[in-house]
């Protein structure tokens, strides 16, 4: 990595991916906190950089070609370029969502910021991101969107988010994508889960804090150049598909 790395962490102003940006901060890096709540954004940086992190908010909604777009060009002037993206922004949509009983309108919506809206950012920012030497992409999934593991006698996967669950799995699909489109290059696009973290999303219910649950992110967002790509990881190592 150079040594001024500049990083963009979506949904980034609280839980995992706050967490994310205090991490790669502390690495000395700069980092741009996305986020669409500008009250919530500002008091983000304010956090951050009392910490010692070189932090810049981000304009960014996920849903919105637009917000994505003005988002890349607030970037290149803010910061010159960009190294690193890590996709975090997500929703579950609200529970319960068993296939039989959800409400398509919430897959929709789910799928929209989840996936669409990775997809989005990650096309706005790929311009600058090539003009990195050492370029990574994160895309922050979950071990609930892995078929290898549900489908396996004696895991229990908890209950079954379909439309979060679905969108998960989607994810992974277009992280491989993104990997087979641009090996060869030195962009590197891989999937990290966080594990059971507690966060609004869950109601705080998971076992892991915020801060353990960034750790994989820091860590794919660090990849050396021959690291590797397409793949899907946790803190234990590789993730069923």
């Amino acid at each position: 990595m150079s040594e001024r790395t500049i990083a963009l962490v979506t949904g980034a102003n609280k839980g995992i991916g706050y967490e994310i940006a205090a991490g790669l901060g502390a690495l000395g890096w700069r980092v741009g906190v996305g986020a669409r709540d500008r009250r919530r954004r500002d008091a983000a940086v304010e956090k951050l950089r009392a910490a010692g992190t070189d932090a810049f908010g981000v304009p960014l909604d996920v849903a919105d070609d637009a917000s994505a777009a003005a988002a890349a060009e607030l970037v290149a002037d803010r910061a010159g370029g960009l190294d690193v993206l890590v996709n975090n922004a997500a929703i579950t949509g609200g529970m319960p969502q068993t296939p039989t009983t959800v409400d398509p309108a919430t897959v929709r919506a789910v799928v929209e910021t989840n996936v669409v809206g990775v997809i989005r950012v990650t096309n706005a920012m790929l311009p600058l991101l090539r003009a990195s030497a050492s370029p990574r992409i994160v895309n922050m999934s979950s071990s609930v969107g892995s078929l290898g593991l549900r489908t396996t006698p004696g895991v229990d996967m908890g209950p079954v988010p379909a439309a979060y669950a679905a969108s998960k799995t989607f994810l992974n699909a277009v992280t491989v994508l993104y990997a087979e489109e641009l090996r060869g290059t030195r962009v590197l696009v891989n999937s990290g889960c966080p594990g059971f973290t507690a966060t609004d999303l869950n109601g705080f219910r998971g076992v892991r804090t915020a801060r353990q649950g960034a750790a994989i992110a820091v860590r794919l967002a660090t990849l050396p150049d021959d690291g590797p790509t397409g793949g899907f990881f946790d803190d234990g190592g590789t993730v069923p598909w």
